[in-house]
């Protein structure tokens, strides 16, 4: 792959307005987003010894305050500043700052666990953020991305982005279950557990 100087890179904007799954109170919408935690919950409890925890891309803080639930530690960090600002709002009582996800702030295997859910979709380069959060990370990743072409094909089931062809705006990379354990395999370690709610993908992976 290659060489890439992480100091000149930055994650790209979120465009997507992210809120709107959390806030949606239809019994559909509401039915998804309570499997897929419910299935980040399975994973974490899959884990040993997890005494540090942190979410990268935490948004809104949406995301955050469930995790922050289910785990004993929790930090989060976003790199977007307006929503770190709304993140903090939602979790007031969490450290939650500013950092990029190919520069992360912690040092070499000082976090238990990290997660990442919904965020490597918008990254222009998806492998270097795996490696720096290999760098980070003492144990485990729990990732979860959208599961493709099933996230497509829905989005366009309820004509949404039809000239895209239901690729949600900021969406730059696409997995299917297969290409994403191959992926994580390849730059951060083994893949121990998959979870498959409707319509995403979430790994366990051990470094």
């Amino acid at each position: 792959m290659k060489k890439i100087n992480h100091s000149q890179l930055k994650a790209t904007p979120e465009v997507e307005d992210f809120s709107g799954k959390y806030e949606d109170t239809s019994f559909i919408s509401k039915y998804l987003v309570d499997s897929y935690f419910k299935s980040v919950e399975k994973l974490i409890k899959k884990a040993d010894n997890i005494e540090s925890s942190h979410e990268i891309g935490s948004g809104e803080g949406r995301s955050t305050m469930r995790l922050n639930s289910m785990v004993d530690t929790l930090t989060a960090s976003e790199y977007v500043g307006d929503l770190i600002i709304k993140a903090k709002k939602n979790n007031p009582n969490l450290l939650i700052f500013q950092e990029s996800a190919y520069s992360l702030e912690y040092g070499r295997s000082s976090v238990d666990l990290i997660f990442l859910l919904e965020v490597l979709e918008h990254l222009d380069y998806p492998e270097t953020a795996l490696e720096e959060i290999k760098r980070v990370s003492k144990k485990y990743l729990i990732l979860g991305v959208p599961r493709e072409p099933l996230w497509r094909f829905l989005n366009m089931c309820r004509f949404k982005y039809i000239k895209n062809y239901g690729n949600t705006p900021g969406h730059l990379n696409h997995w299917s279950k297969k290409s994403l354990v191959k992926l994580i395999e390849k730059n951060f370690g083994k893949v121990i557990a998959v979870e498959s709610p409707i319509p995403w993908t979430i790994v366990l992976a051990e470094k």
